[in-house]
Formats: C-alpha cells, sequence, structure tokens
C-alpha cells in the first residue's frame, strides 16, 4: 500500500478509561475531534498514535487496544496518518498485533523493542523480531526505541540494517542523545522518517535531520510544537529556540516528572476530559496540577508561521 509521506508532529494521544476503568471510546472520539479541529489550521498535526506508551497500551489486552483503534479511525480522516502500537514481547504476538490494526484501519503500526529477556536483544535479535514483522504486516512499520522504559536500546548498527527493508519506513527514538539521533539519520536512506520522541531532543533532531516529532507534549500544546518544527523548517531558528525553551517547563512535568498522568491531568485542565491513568498507575497530587496549569499559562499563543 502506498503511504503518505510521515513528516512533521504527531501527538501520541493517552487512552481515556470510564468509572469503571473500562475503554472509554467515546471520550476518545470527543478528544480526536478537538485535536482535529485547531483554533489555527496552519497549526494542524500530521496525525496521531494510538497504544504508544502515552496511551498505556501495555496496561491493556488485546480487544481492548483492537477497539481504540476502530474508534480513532472512525473519526481521524484518510489523509491524516493514524499509527497504532502494537510491539508485544514476543514477535507472534507482535505481528497478529500489527495484522489486527491494519484490519481496523491504521496506516502503519510503531512497535517498540521486546525489552524483557534484555541481555538477549542484540542487533542480530532485534533485526530477526523486526524483519519478521515486518514481512508480515499488512501497513508500513515504524521501530521504537524507548530506553528509559524498556531497558534496551536500539543501536543505529541495528536499525542501519533494517532501514533497507521495504515495509520498515522510519523510527521513534525517545531517547535524549542527539549524537545517536544524528547517527540514524546518518546511517538510513533518505525517505526513512527518524522522529524525535521527547520534546528535549525535538530542535536539535530537526536540524540534524529527523522528520518530525511524536510528542506527548504535542498533546497538550500542538500549535506551539507545529510552530517550533515550521520555524526550524523555515531556517528561522533563533525563534525556534525560543520556541523549544517555552516547551521545555511543561515537557518536563509531562515527561521524567509526572508521565502519563501528568499528561492526563494536563490534558484535563484544557478540557480534553480524559479521565485518569489505569492502574498500577495513579493520578497525579494536586501539587503537580498546580503545577501543570501554571506551565500551560505560560505557554506563547498559537500563531502560524507567516
Amino acid at each position: 500500500m502506498a503511504m503518505m509521506k510521515l513528516a512533521g508532529v504527531f501527538a501520541p494521544v493517552p487512552t481515556p478509561f470510564d468509572d469503571h476503568g473500562r475503554v472509554d471510546t467515546r471520550r476518545l472520539t470527543r478528544a480526536l475531534t478537538k485535536w482535529l479541529a485547531p483554533p489555527e489550521p496552519a497549526l494542524s498535526l500530521s496525525g496521531f498514535v494510538v497504544l504508544g506508551s502515552n496511551g498505556e497500551a501495555v496496561l491493556m489486552d488485546d480487544p481492548e487496544a483492537d477497539e481504540v483503534i476502530v474508534a480513532a479511525r472512525d473519526v481521524v480522516p484518510r489523509d491524516r496518518a493514524l499509527i497504532a502500537g502494537t510491539g508485544r514481547e514476543s514477535t507472534a504476538a507482535a505481528i497478529r498485533a500489527s495484522k489486527r490494526a491494519a484490519e481496523y484501519g491504521a496506516d502503519a503500526v510503531l512497535v517498540r523493542t521486546p525489552g524483557f529477556f534484555k541481555n538477549q536483544m542484540t542487533t542480530d535479535a532485534f533485526v530477526r523480531h523486526y524483519t519478521a514483522v515486518a514481512d508480515a504486516s499488512p501497513v508500513p512499520v515504524l521501530l521504537y526505541n524507548f530506553t528509559a522504559l524498556t531497558g534496551v536500546n536500539l543501536l543505529p548498527a541495528a536499525v542501519s540494517r533494517l532501514a533497507g527493508h521495504p515495509n520498515v519506513v522510519g523510527m521513534k527514538e525517545s531517547g535524549g542523545d542527539v549524537g545517536q539521533i544524528a547517527d540514524l539519520v546518518n546511517g538510513t536512506p533518505s525517505a526513512f522518517a527518524v522522529f524525535a520522541g521527547t520534546t528535549a531532543t525535538f530542535y536539535a533532531a530537526l536540524c540534524v535531520g529527523a522528520a518530525g516529532g511524536i510528542l506527548a507534549v504535542a498533546c497538550a500544546a500542538p500549535g506551539a510544537c507545529v510552530r517550533l518544527f515550521e520555524l526550524t523548517k523555515a531556517g528561522r531558528h533563533d525563534e525556534a529556540r525560543a520556541m523549544q525553551r517555552h516547551l521545555m517547563p511543561l515537557a518536563r512535568l509531562l515527561g521524567p516528572s509526572y508521565g502519563v498522568p501528568g499528561l492526563k491531568a494536563a490534558l484535563n485542565v484544557l478540557g480534553y476530559d480524559v479521565g485518569v491513568p489505569r492502574a498500577p498507575l495513579a493520578p497525579v497530587p494536586d501539587a503537580a496540577v498546580k503545577a501543570i496549569r501554571d506551565a500551560l499559562a505560560e505557554l506563547p499563543a498559537e500563531e502560524p508561521v507567516l
């Protein structure tokens, strides 16, 4: 299947749960509808990721995950990419999840590294795993490296080998090492899209050739993230760096400090109504909500790049 070029800013959206802890697809579709109608159309997101780490996918079973993809595809128009996380510990389960995601309308799948058997996860093991998934997946595959969560690192040597596969189209790199991002860009074909997975590296990653970002902050401040992307692309680096600085206090709260519970708190403050995280995660304390509210208030007004 020919696929839209993957570039720009993607929001890795959270999964709302209802008061009984079940997946709440009505809340999800309402939130997506809000993201799809930004106050300033020039600052629109390129697409959405469901069932990533911010989507609490690891806390959900397969039927719940399928429900999320179906609900999201009902709302997300075909001109916006819908990417579904299908990472599993076993290669066979990742293949099955990728096939189901394609069947339910995902344009591509984002497959995080297996990490339970850490010491066995060599470059060869990753190449075998991803090659098997890419061979079997009906839609394009994005690699997903998030060492802070998985405890394993998908090294540029593995990515360089995998980038030659016609169905492996890019990756999300959530590490903070800009040198590794540069190596990933330099070691892969120009059509291979490397995405920054953390706001701290976003501007620098764009400068070394990244195609965009898949950023938690893009859920809460989509316009600011798209503006940073557009400013960098336009060569307006002083303004881009200023925007990066504006985003960092919020990014720290939604990333290293409070993670998914922080993101859900920020979105609830903004009127997205995404509920609370699923146990064993817990809502953030009141002091954190205040800090998040203050950081949101400090963001600049969303204006397109002229």
